[in-house]
Order: structure tokens, then C-alpha cells, then sequence
């Protein structure tokens, strides 16, 4: 486990207990240079404890392997993430262990939980670890826990932990000139009370010798020269648009503005009472995906998922509007036309470059490994069935598989953090050769014989960018970029490569500034930032408190029926929001089988989907939590009618009316009142 010399020169100020961002290109080591740390500060601090903080499941496993071997078994070690089961509580392990490694929810989790098992301080810790550290940032979790440490400085904490922040790609924040992305480099440096960030200075040959970046090369497609597939859906579009007679609106169709447009006539239309205009902004919506499916992969895909939804539509809903007749209808006249044009038109000109790069890619002797990054769940899963159905690439050598968050967001189906972690594995020994993947596989993962990555018709940030090229470790790797001519997307790839030079040019100077320059300006960014939380905190509770929970009534976001108060909810786990009152089982039906989530919660599991009695709209599921059943409710599935009018609010944690923590004891007890009075 001997170091490299850049690896050294990067760690020494982090051996002396100086708080540092460690700066290196993805592949040159920044997590065996945090073990070696990690391993020293446990050999060499009293009562030291090690935190490892990352931001993928995955992660967690593949960090474990490195700080195992850099350990060498002298030291009590344990991984956590959310998949783990049934385990003893964070903070007893946190007690019984020298060293964890877990995903950052789960340590701000055990900041706030008030169990002893589960609760932990930050002072805990004496060396805190904080992996991808470029998303130190706004209201990230890894800032949320930043913040708390900035926090105890200023309180003047006796004992706070040492800070080592890895990454290879700092970011510019969005600006384009050097001063604001000076400016953002020291913002991140503040949030993590950097010393200074390390980069290889004397030792640059040496990790240019190492750590060879893949040679890249832009795939450039036409664009279609005709689209009548493309070219009906926009016409059904009009015609809705006909109907909702706003001629203000604008038909940017298969756009991700016209997306955002339709998010916000959506929420205005219920926030107004106006379900036929909702309706159809839902529909358009959704018939804008299918644009965006199309430019991505083949129509058949695109008109897959609207017939989903509208197979959905008239199996969920029990009580159907005029408009949603007039919608379903709509579809149904055209339906066939839209077969026949997806099955008879032409290729999407992008598929066929990725097929000649597959081709020209895996047909060499060589056993590569590849990993495709798309944008969606969904056109992840649909060029996976392209690359199985897909004639000219039946004859090399594809193992393909698809990786995508484990996160349950509503968008096609997500996988289980097992299934991650299977994948995953089967492509680090060989088994499959090529993953589509989402973003879930840019940071961090470590396949030293990845030697293709394809960035498919992307419009990313450069950090994205950095990390996805980082993906291909192997000697003479390739980066594609795929996109069509005079695209958005390219215009954006060349515009990220012009801000990594950026972001070069801003670590570097903000390297070079005088030492006491340096700290007072990360002296005052802190204060600032703590300021500006404090002051964003009591803007939240001011809205917490805005009406009395009694005075806020709960209707059904689609057929606005009053199904309860504020007051009903409960909070469980300071996310899950419950509603605890037993008449409210009336308003909804519960689906008998139960809903799938990857993780084994402490007291309770999950039931089946409910939906609306009355309209059949999905509001969420029911939580088994230990002898209770009780309905969780989906924010966006509730309109909130306040003595102010209605509101859709995005968050829970928006609301307007505070909501106490669910008591079970208390809520048994008040069950048991209820009936003896019954």
C-alpha cells in the first residue's frame, strides 16, 4: 500500500492535523491518500475516531475495500447505508468502532435523532472525511453537516474533528468568469474550514505518468431530415393547447423549458381550482417526455410510455373529468397512427452512431469494458432493450446491463441498492462489459479496466463532465461524446471544457494568495454562510407558523374533495408524514400488494399504495409501523386550502402549519380512549 509521490506531497499538511481539500484526477488514488491519513491519525490521536463521509451507496462498499487493506485489521471498522437491515443504532456504533464509512444521511440522521442508540455528536469524531466534497454546498446534506461544524467553531467547541475533503472536480459554480469562480473555490474551501487545497505541485510528471486521461473524440450525428412521428405528437400538442386557449403559452415542445412550464401551470391551475386546465398540463407533460424520448432513443420507446399512461389512467381512475375523456379519446384516435409511423420511420441518426462506436468499439480483441451515460431512468432502460433487440451488434461480444438510482423519485422504476451493488460487481470481474448508466455511476466508482465511456446526447454541467471522462481508467481509453450538429448539448460540452480550464486557472490562484488574505476571507465567507442559514431557519419557522394546523384543510390535488385537517399529520422519522386520524380511512383505498422498498426500517415497513376513494389519484402508501397501519401521505398529492387560499407545496417541510413528531405511545393510548368512549 505505498504511496505514490504525488500522493505524499498532497497529504503532508493533512499528516500535521491541517484541515485540506485534497485536488487529484478521478483515478489517481484520493482514497488510498485518505486511508494512509486516516491510518496515521488513528496511530498517532488519542481516543481518535474516524468518520468517512460519501454521497452513492455504492460507495460505501468500494471505500470499505480500500481502508480494510490500508488498515491491515488494526483498527474496528464498519460500513453503513441505508440497505444494511437490522443493525444496533448509528451511534452505537459509532461508540463501539475506530472508523466508519457511511453515506452522509445517515450521519445528519443520528445528528437529529433523539435516541441515544441512534444519536451521535460531530465532536464525536476527531478526523471527519468527506468524499466528493465539491457538493459541500446550498442545502446539500453534506453542508447541512458542515454547517453544524462551523457552528461549534464558533461557539468555540473544544474538540472539533479534522477535515479532509477529496475531489477532481471543484466546479466553477456557474460562473464564467475567473473572479466568480475564484469566488466559488473559496465558498467551498469556507464550507469545509479548509487550510488549503492540495494539488500536486513538484510531483506533476509523476502523476501525468500515472494517471493518463482517455483520448477524446466527438461523434457528431445530422440531425433528422424528416420526423413524422415527432411531427404528430406536436400536432396533438397544438390541439390541446387549442382547447386550453392560452395563447401566452409557449409551444417550445420537447424542451426542458417547456417541461418547467408545464410543472407551473400545473400547480397554478390546482392552486385556482381549475382541474380541466391542471389536466391538461399533465397531459402535455407527458406527451413532452415522449418528445424527449424520441430525440433520444426510437419513437417505439417514446410511444411505450404514453400508452403506459394512459393505460394507468383508466385503470387507476374511479371519477373522469370531461377533459380526461377528451384526452383519452384523442389519444386513442391517433394511437395507431403513432404505431405505424414509429415502427416505419427513420433511425434516430444518434442510435446509429452509437452503434458504429459499440461496434467499432467491442469488436476488438481486446475484452473491453464500456459504461453509456444517458440522462433518464427511462432512456436508460430503453437503449438497454435497444442494445438487446438491435441486429448489427448481435455479432460482438455485449454483456449489458443498466444502473440507475435507488431512489424511489416516481420516474420509472428504480433499483434496489442490491441490485446496484450486484451490477456493479458483475462489471468490476468481467461477467457484463457494458453498463447504460445514469449519473448514479459518475462519481467515485473505481473499474480500473472501464476503457470506453460514452456520454450519449448529455447536457451536464463540467463537473459531470470531469467525472463521467474519469470513468475510463484503463491505458488508451476512449470518451465519446455523442450529440447532434448544432445541438444544445454540444454547444454545452464545448462550453464545459472551456470552464474546467476555468476552474484550473481558479484553484490555482486561489492557491497562490497570501496566507493571512486567504484566511480572512474564509474567515468571512463563514460567517456570512452562518448568518444566511440562521436567517433562512427563522424564514422556515415563521412559515411553519403562518396558520394554526386546524385552520388548514387537506384536499385531494385532483378532484379537490376535503379529506382532512393539518392538524391530522404526524411525522415519523422526521420525514414520513402520517395522518393519524382513524375517520380518514373513509377517503382512500389500499392496494393489496405492498410497496417495494429496498431497506429494512427500524420500526415500521411498508403497506400497500392508496389512492383517493373517490378519484383513484395515488396519494402515497400505507406505513405498518409496528402494531399501526397508518396512510403516508405524498405531498404533491395534496392541495393545502389555507385561510389564504390554496397552496401546492413542494416540500412537507414547506408547509405553512406546524406538525408534531407521532408519539406511538400517545397515539395508542388516544386509539384506546377513543373505543372505551365508543
Amino acid at each position: 500500500m505505498e504511496l505514490r509521490p504525488y500522493q505524499w506531497e498532497v497529504i503532508m499538511p493533512a499528516l500535521e492535523g491541517k484541515n485540506i481539500i485534497i485536488w487529484l484526477p478521478t483515478g489517481a488514488g484520493k482514497t488510498r491518500a485518505a486511508a494512509y491519513v486516516a491510518k496515521r491519525h488513528l496511530e498517532t490521536v488519542d481516543r481518535a475516531k474516524v468518520v468517512v463521509l460519501v454521497n452513492r451507496v455504492h460507495l460505501v462498499t468500494q471505500h470499505g475495500e480500500e481502508f480494510r487493506r490500508m488498515l491491515d485489521g488494526r483498527w474496528s471498522m464498519v460500513t453503513l447505508s441505508g440497505d444494511m437491515g437490522s443493525r444496533a443504532g448509528f451511534g452505537h456504533l459509532a461508540r463501539s468502532h475506530d472508523l466508519l464509512i457511511c453515506t452522509a444521511e445517515l450521519l445528519q440522521t443520528a445528528m437529529t435523532s433523539p435516541e441515544e442508540e441512534e444519536h451521535v455528536e460531530l465532536t464525536a469524531f476527531s478526523l471527519l472525511v468527506v468524499d466528493e466534497c465539491h457538493h459541500t454546498h446550498k442545502d446539500t446534506v453534506y453542508n447541512v453537516i458542515l454547517s453544524r461544524y462551523l457552528e461549534h467553531k464558533l461557539q468555540r467547541a473544544p474538540s472539533l474533528p479534522q477535515v479532509l475533503g477529496l475531489t477532481a472536480s471543484p466546479g466553477t459554480g456557474g460562473a464564467s468568469k475567473l473572479d466568480g469562480a475564484i469566488n466559488h473555490i473559496l465558498q467551498l474551501c469556507a464550507n469545509l474550514d479548509t487550510w488549503c487545497i492540495m494539488s500536486p505541485q513538484s510531483s506533476c510528471s509523476q502523476l501525468h505518468e500515472y494517471n493518463q486521461q482517455p483520448c477524446k473524440q466527438y461523434d457528431i450525428c445530422h440531425r433528422r431530415s424528416q420526423d413524422p412521428f415527432g411531427d404528430l405528437l406536436k400536432k396533438l400538442m397544438d390541439q390541446v393547447h387549442d382547447r386550453l386557449d392560452m395563447p401566452e403559452l409557449s409551444r417550445d415542445f420537447g424542451m426542458q423549458i417547456y417541461e418547467q412550464q408545464m410543472v407551473d401551470l400545473s400547480r397554478d391551475a390546482a392552486e385556482n381550482g381549475l382541474q380541466e386546465r391542471r389536466v391538461y398540463a399533465l397531459h402535455l407533460r407527458r406527451y413532452n417526455d415522449a418528445l424527449l424520448i424520441h430525440d433520444t432513443v426510437r419513437a417505439v420507446d417514446a410511444l411505450a410510455t404514453l400508452q403506459d399512461f394512459y393505460n394507468r389512467e383508466r385503470t387507476t381512475k374511479t371519477q373522469v373529468l370531461y377533459a380526461e375523456r377528451w384526452l383519452l379519446a384523442l389519444f386513442d384516435d391517433n394511437k395507431n397512427a403513432l404505431a405505424h409511423l414509429a415502427t416505419h420511420g427513420p433511425e434516430n441518426p444518434k442510435l446509429e452512431v452509437l452503434e458504429r462506436i459499440l461496434q467499432e468499439q467491442f469488436g476488438k480483441p481486446n475484452s473491453p469494458r464500456g459504461i453509456i451515460f444517458t440522462r433518464t431512468r427511462q432512456s436508460a432502460h430503453s437503449l438497454l432493450l435497444w442494445l438487446q433487440q438491435q441486429p448489427g451488434l448481435q455479432m460482438v461480444d455485449i454483456k449489458a446491463q443498466m444502473l440507475i438510482g435507488s431512489r424511489n423519485s416516481g420516474q420509472r422504476a428504480h433499483m434496489t441498492q442490491r441490485n446496484q451493488q450486484e451490477v456493479i460487481q458483475k462489471f468490476r470481474i468481467g461477467i457484463l462489459n457494458l453498463l447504460v448508466s445514469t449519473s448514479v455511476a459518475e462519481e467515485g466508482m473505481d473499474i480500473p479496466h472501464c476503457n470506453v465511456v460514452v456520454r450519449y446526447g448529455l447536457l451536464t454541467n463540467e463537473i459531470s463532465m470531469v467525472q463521467a471522462r474519469g470513468r475510463a481508467r484503463a491505458s488508451q481509453s476512449v470518451y465519446s461524446f455523442v450529440a447532434a450538429e448544432g445541438s444544445r448539448e454540444l454547444r454545452r460540452e464545448l462550453i464545459n471544457e472551456g470552464l474546467e480550464t476555468l476552474m484550473e486557472q481558479a484553484v490555482a490562484a486561489v492557491q497562490k494568495m497570501d496566507q493571512a488574505e486567504y484566511q480572512a476571507k474564509i474567515r468571512e465567507l463563514q460567517r456570512a454562510a452562518l448568518t444566511k442559514r440562521a436567517a433562512q431557519a427563522a424564514q422556515r419557522e415563521a412559515r411553519r407558523q403562518q396558520f394554526p394546523a386546524e385552520h388548514v384543510q387537506l384536499l385531494c390535488i385532483n378532484c379537490m374533495v376535503a379529506v382532512g385537517y393539518g392538524s391530522d399529520l404526524r411525522k415519523v422519522e422526521g420525514t414520513h408524514h402520517v395522518n393519524v386520524n382513524p375517520n380518514f380511512s373513509i377517503y382512500y383505498t389500499v392496494s393489496q400488494e405492498p410497496v417495494v422498498i429496498d431497506r429494512v426500517f427500524k420500526d415500521w415497513k411498508p403497506g400497500g399504495a392508496i389512492h383517493c376513494r373517490n378519484c383513484g389519484e395515488d396519494w402515497g402508501l400505507q406505513m405498518i409501523y409496528r402494531t399501526e397501519k397508518l396512510p403516508v401521505l405524498r405531498v404533491r398529492s395534496m392541495l393545502l386550502h389555507t385561510p389564504r387560499g390554496r397552496i401546492q407545496a413542494k416540500k412537507w417541510s414547506r408547509v405553512p402549519f406546524p406538525v408534531p413528531d407521532f408519539n406511538f405511545l400517545q397515539h395508542c393510548a388516544q386509539n384506546l380512549s377513543d373505543l372505551s368512549l365508543g
